[in-house]
C-alpha cells in the first residue's frame, strides 16, 4: 500500500471515494439536476422498503458544495492512516459498515428521522473518524478557527454528543443526527464488538491476552524472546501466540493483524525492551 504518513500521502480506497464521490456531485451539478436524482438514489426512511438501494447510494450525493467539502476534508485527513492501519479490505467494509448504521439508525427512528431524503458521506466519515481516535486518541487535529490544535477524541466526542442531543430531540434543521450516529455506532460495533463479545463469554478465571502494532520488521519479530529461554506453562503459551501472529504477518503483512493481535505485539515489544 502506497502510505507514506505525509500529510498529501492518499491510499487507494480513500483515492477512490475521493473521486468517485466528487464525480457523483459534478454529475449532480451539470447532468442530472433535476431533483430525480436525489429521489432515486437518496435514502428516504419512510421508502426504505421499496428503495433499498438507498442505504448505500445516499453517501454519494451531497446536497452543497460545503456539504461535500466538510466531508471530503474529513475523509483525506483520517482515511489514509486508518486505511494503512487497518488494511484496505477492512477500511472499505468499515466505510460501508458505517453508511449502513446511518440508514439503519434513520429507520429505527422513523418519526425522529422525520420523511425527507438522506443525502451525503457523512455516516460514513464519522465512522472513519471513530476508527482514528480509537487508534490514536490523543493526535493533534487543527480545526479553524481554533487557533490551537485539539485532541481526535474530543473532536469525536463533541461531534457525537451534538448529534445525540440534535437527534433524539427532533431538531429539524436540514441534518441527518441519527445518520451520524449510526456511523458512530456501526463503526464502534465492527471495531470493538468482536473483542467484546469474546471477553463476555470468556470465563472468569480465563486471563485476557493483550493484544497493537510496532511497527518492526518480520525478522527482527522472529528473534523476539520476551522471557529468554522458552518455558513451560503461561510463557510457552505467550511464545505460541507470537509465532502463531508472526506466521500471519509472513503471509498477509501487518495490514493482516486485528486490532488484539497489533496491540500483542506492542506489549511483547515493549517486554521484550524491558529485559534487554
Amino acid at each position: 500500500m502506497s502510505y507514506d504518513g505525509s500529510p498529501f500521502s492518499l491510499t487507494p480506497w480513500v483515492r477512490r471515494l475521493l473521486v468517485a464521490t466528487g464525480a457523483v456531485y459534478l454529475l449532480q451539478l451539470t447532468v442530472f439536476t433535476s431533483p430525480w436524482l436525489v429521489e432515486t438514489f437518496g435514502f428516504a426512511p419512510a421508502e426504505a422498503l421499496a428503495h433499498p438501494w438507498g442505504a448505500v447510494t445516499y453517501a454519494f450525493l451531497h446536497g452543497s458544495f460545503l456539504h461535500l467539502l466538510f466531508n471530503m476534508i474529513a475523509l483525506f485527513m483520517f482515511g489514509p492512516p486508518v486505511e494503512a492501519r487497518l488494511g484496505s479490505a477492512r477500511f472499505v467494509r468499515l466505510y460501508f459498515i458505517a453508511l449502513l448504521g446511518g440508514a439503519a439508525l434513520s429507520f429505527a427512528f422513523l418519526p425522529l428521522a422525520g420523511g425527507g431524503v438522506i443525502i451525503g458521506a457523512s455516516a460514513a466519515v464519522f465512522g472513519v473518524m471513530l476508527a482514528f481516535v480509537l487508534e490514536w486518541p490523543d493526535a493533534p487535529v487543527l480545526i479553524f478557527p481554533l487557533p490551537f490544535p485539539v485532541k481526535a477524541k474530543w473532536v469525536v466526542v463533541f461531534l457525537a454528543g451534538l448529534s445525540l442531543v440534535a437527534g433524539l430531540s427532533g431538531v429539524r434543521d436540514g441534518v441527518a443526527h441519527l445518520a451520524h450516529l449510526g456511523g458512530f455506532a456501526a463503526a464502534l460495533l465492527y471495531l470493538r464488538g468482536p473483542a467484546l463479545l469474546r471477553r463476555g463469554t470468556r470465563p472468569p478465571t480465563e486471563r485476557p491476552t493483550a493484544v497493537l502494532v510496532h511497527p518492526f520488521s518480520t525478522e527482527t519479530a522472529r528473534g523476539l524472546r520476551p522471557f529468554g529461554p522458552r518455558r513451560r506453562g503461561a510463557d510457552a503459551k505467550v511464545l505460541e501466540e507470537v509465532d502463531r501472529v508472526l506466521d500471519k504477518i509472513s503471509a498477509g503483512g501487518l495490514s493482516s493483524l486485528t486490532p488484539e493481535e497489533r496491540r500483542f505485539l506492542d506489549e511483547m515489544s515493549k517486554r521484550f525492551k524491558q529485559d534487554h
